[in-house]
């Protein structure tokens, strides 16, 4: 379980999220949605544990993020950053292998079940037939992939992502999303990914939490919460919602 408690988060004097309370459960994926600057990403670092809270705590699986050592808090949640300058030497394997660190033993070496893990991680993440390439010979997308691959590794029970599809073309949003929906539904991971993309959202999250101006404006299902009403005052200018022609879920269609 991740749980949100009264969460206030300061830069500086700026509050970029003001008391946000929320909990995903095992076996849920819950879509962040909102305008730029509405506080999707900082929502992801503070409840990875990685951004101290001014107020509230972020709890994973009732243990306060913040509060624990960076080995303990990696078993606990892996993270899919929206940007990360990955070192460039490494190959794929050697760089998945990292999201196995936080389980090693004093000595470093990693084991055959490390290694079996890596390589489970990367082909689920589609990444496994560039295991031996270099990090620097990869497109954005493949290493958003690898990121994707060595967050699987951490083998942790709570999944966040920043972003995730930014980089990726139209076949791997689907997969990377139809993945992340199988980790919640069939793995019972606990899923948190913020977009940008309100189709995708609604396509593939089970419920949907709306951020404006760091405030937790609206949380439910797709159909509750991707409203025209709703949408038009969160990204100021109007918008039509139909229902998707195979999906079912809301398509949103903006007027501009």
């Amino acid at each position: 379980m991740l749980t949100l408690d009264s969460l206030t988060v300061n830069y500086g004097t700026r509050t970029v999220l003001r008391n946000i309370s929320l909990r995903v459960a095992p076996g849920e994926m819950l879509a962040v949605i909102g305008p730029n600057g509405a506080g999707k990403s900082t929502l992801i670092r503070a409840a990875s544990g990685a951004l101290a809270p001014r107020q509230g705590r972020a709890l994973l699986d009732q243990l306060d993020a913040h509060r624990l050592s960076p080995d303990l808090r990696a078993r606990q949640v892996a993270i899919v950053p929206q940007a990360v300058r990955l070192p460039e030497a490494f190959t794929v394997i050697e760089t998945v292998l990292m999201g196995r660190t936080p389980y090693l033993g004093w000595l470093g070496h990693e084991s055959r079940t490390d290694f079996a893990l890596a390589r489970a991680a990367m082909e689920r993440a589609d990444v496994d037939t560039l295991a031996d390439r270099c990090i620097g010979e990869l497109s954005g997308g493949e290493q958003q992939r690898v990121l994707i691959a060595r967050a699987l590794a951490q083998a942790a029970p709570i999944l966040l992502m920043d972003e995730p599809t930014s980089h990726l073309d139209l076949k791997h949003q689907v997969d990377l999303l139809s993945l992340a929906r199988t980790l919640a539904h069939q793995d019972r991971l606990v899923v948190l990914v913020a977009l940008h993309d309100l189709n995708l959202a609604a396509q593939f999250a089970d419920r949907v939490a709306l951020l404006v101006n760091g405030e937790l404006r609206m949380l439910g299902l797709p159909a509750e919460v991707l409203t025209p009403s709703n949408l038009s005052l969160a990204y100021g200018l109007p918008v039509n919602v139909i229902s998707h022609p195979a999906h079912g879920t809301p398509l949103v269609i903006t007027n501009g």
